[in-house]
C-alpha cells in the first residue's frame, strides 16, 4: 500500500482520483482550499480511515513543503489548478500563480523531502489547434491560451526537476473529461455538465460556433484510474501521455444524445465562437496504452450515468 498526496482532492477529478486510490487500498492525504472543490465530493472518502483531509492552499509558499515533510508521501498527484481557459484569458496573473508557481512549489516539495514520483494534471490545451489528428505526444506544442501555456511550462518545470533531482514525473495530458460531480454552475465546467444541467432544467443549450467542433471526451472514472496507475505502478519512467479515448464526438452529437433523453427541450441556440476555443481535438491513446491504461467508458454510457445523476447532498 502506498501513501499518495492529492492536491485539489475535493475537485471534480481530484475526488474521483481519491476514491479510486482508496478503493485500491492506498492511503490518501487530500489537500484543498475549496476555491472550486466541494466537501460533498469527498463524502465517500471522509468515511475512510485511510483518508486525511487538509484544508490548505498549496499555492501559498511553504504550505505544501511543510505538509510533505510531515506526511512523507510516496507520490504527489498534483491536480490543484486554475482550470478555466476563459478565466486564464481574463486573469493571466492568477493563471500564472495557481498553475505555474504552484507547480514550482510541488517540484520543490518533492525535491526537499524525497518524494519518489509526481503525477501532474496537464492538458491537451498544450497542443492548441493541432493540425495533425489524432494528436501524438510528439506533436508541435502551440497553446492558444494562457492556460495551455501554463500547463506546458509546468510540464517542463517538473520534468526538469525530476531529471535533476532523481524523482519520476508523469504528465497526464487530459483531453475533455466529463462525469458526475462536475459543477455545471461553475465557470470552470466542461460543456457536458453544462448541457446536462440545461436539459434537466428544460432549457436549450448554447453552442458557440456551428457546433461541429469535435472533442475527445473521456469519463472521469477512467481519468481517475489513469492517475492511480501513474502514481503507483512500479517501474514507470518520466514522460507524458495523452489521457484520452481516441474517439471524436461533436457538440452537435452531444446535443442529440441529450435531446433524445429530454425530447421536450428546444433546439440549441448558436452564438459566436469564443476566443481561445479549439475547433477540433482528438488524442492518440497509444502511449498511455503502453503504460497499461486504456479508457473503458464510452461517451453514451458515461452520459447515461450523468443524465440519471441524483442531486449531491450538502455536507456541513
Amino acid at each position: 500500500m502506498a501513501k499518495i498526496l492529492v492536491t485539489g482532492a475535493a475537485g471534480f477529478i481530484g475526488s474521483h482520483t481519491t476514491d479510486c486510490l482508496l478503493g485500491e487500498g492506498h492511503a490518501v492525504v487530500g489537500v484543498d482550499n475549496f476555491r472550486t472543490g466541494r466537501k460533498e465530493n469527498l463524502a465517500t472518502a471522509l468515511r475512510s480511515p485511510a483518508f486525511a483531509l487538509h484544508v490548505k492552499d498549496v499555492a501559498a509558499p511553504g504550505v505544501l513543503a511543510a505538509l510533505v515533510a510531515a506526511e512523507r508521501p510516496d507520490a504527489i498527484i498534483h491536480l490543484a489548478a486554475l482550470v478555466s481557459v476563459q478565466e486564464s484569458i481574463a486573469n493571466p496573473e492568477l493563471n500564472f500563480s495557481l498553475n505555474v508557481q504552484a507547480s514550482q512549489l510541488v517540484a520543490e516539495a518533492a525535491r526537499l523531502h524525497g518524494v519518489g514520483r509526481v503525477v501532474f494534471a496537464s492538458s491537451a490545451a498544450i497542443y492548441g489547434d493541432a493540425a495533425e489528428r489524432p494528436i501524438r505526444e510528439s506533436a508541435e506544442k502551440r497553446p492558444v491560451s494562457p492556460y495551455g501555456a501554463a500547463k506546458l511550462a509546468s510540464e517542463d518545470l517538473l520534468l526538469g526537476h525530476g531529471a535533476c533531482y532523481g524523482f519520476t514525473v508523469r504528465c497526464q495530458r487530459y483531453f475533455n473529461v466529463f462525469g458526475t460531480r462536475q459543477d455545471p454552475a461553475s465557470p470552470y465546467s466542461g460543456v457536458i455538465s453544462i448541457f446536462a444541467r440545461n436539459y434537466r432544467e428544460g432549457k436549450p443549450v448554447t453552442l458557440f460556433g456551428d457546433g461541429r467542433q469535435t472533442r475527445d471526451f473521456i469519463a472521469v472514472r477512467d481519468v481517475a484510474r489513469a492517475n492511480a496507475l501513474a502514481a503507483t505502478r512500479p517501474g514507470l519512467t518520466s514522460g507524458a501521455a495523452n489521457i484520452c479515448t481516441g474517439r471524436a464526438t461533436s457538440l452537435l452529437d452531444l446535443a442529440g444524445i441529450f435531446a433524445a433523453a429530454h425530447p421536450g427541450v428546444g433546439a440549441p441556440v448558436h452564438r459566436p465562437a469564443r476566443a481561445g476555443d479549439i475547433l477540433h481535438s482528438l488524442g492518440d491513446p497509444a502511449a498511455a496504452a503502453a503504460l497499461g491504461f486504456t479508457a473503458r467508458t464510452g461517451v453514451a454510457e458515461g452520459l447515461a450515468e450523468l443524465i440519471s445523476e441524483p442531486p449531491v447532498p450538502v455536507l456541513p
